[in-house]
């Protein structure tokens, strides 16, 4: 069975699609590719059809990982979808929720870094309007978070449901 993970963060340029794109490389790396499906999307639609930003995909590239994707918005449809919904902060969580007003989907979403295990941030913080040490430290901090969260996806299997 294949485990679906959507990756929220609000314009999905930075946050979401690295955090897509290192989930993807460390599938990649302990090859299980065919186990998991990831994607990423934004609460706002302000980048829709946009590429990850210049300034992450930089810090990612410095870390051997590349940035791939479109920008895209986060419908209600995606909760149905996915196994796990990915927020990168609480205003996230809080618009992934509402998307969901009878709480059909509510287990589904979680913080990204409940799945941190170096970092005690409680939020991915959005580097946008920040230098290139804010990038470098969301990459960092993904990279700990999706270890964590593949680890845990696979000592914790999805009941095949759909």
């Amino acid at each position: 069975m294949t485990t679906r993970l959507l990756f929220v963060c609000l314009g999905n340029i930075c946050r979401s699609p690295s955090a897509e794109n290192i989930m993807n490389h460390l599938i990649q790396q302990r090859q299980l590719g065919e186990r998991f499906l990831c994607d990423s999307a934004g609460t706002a639609s302000y980048h829709t059809g946009s590429s990850p930003d210049r300034r992450m995909a930089q810090a990612a590239q410095a870390q051997g990982i590349d940035l791939v994707g479109r920008a895209r918005q986060v419908t209600a449809h995606d909760l149905a979808q996915f196994d796990y919904v990915l927020a990168m902060d609480r205003q996230n969580y809080r618009d992934l929720l509402a998307l969901d007003p009878v709480g059909q989907y509510s287990d589904r979403v979680r913080l990204m870094c409940d799945f941190c295990r170096r970092h005690p941030d409680q939020e991915v913080p959005d580097p946008y309007y920040g230098g290139p040490e804010g990038f470098q430290y969301v990459i960092d901090l993904l990279l700990d978070a999706c270890e964590g969260l593949l680890d845990y996806v696979l000592d914790h299997p999805v009941a095949p449901s759909r």
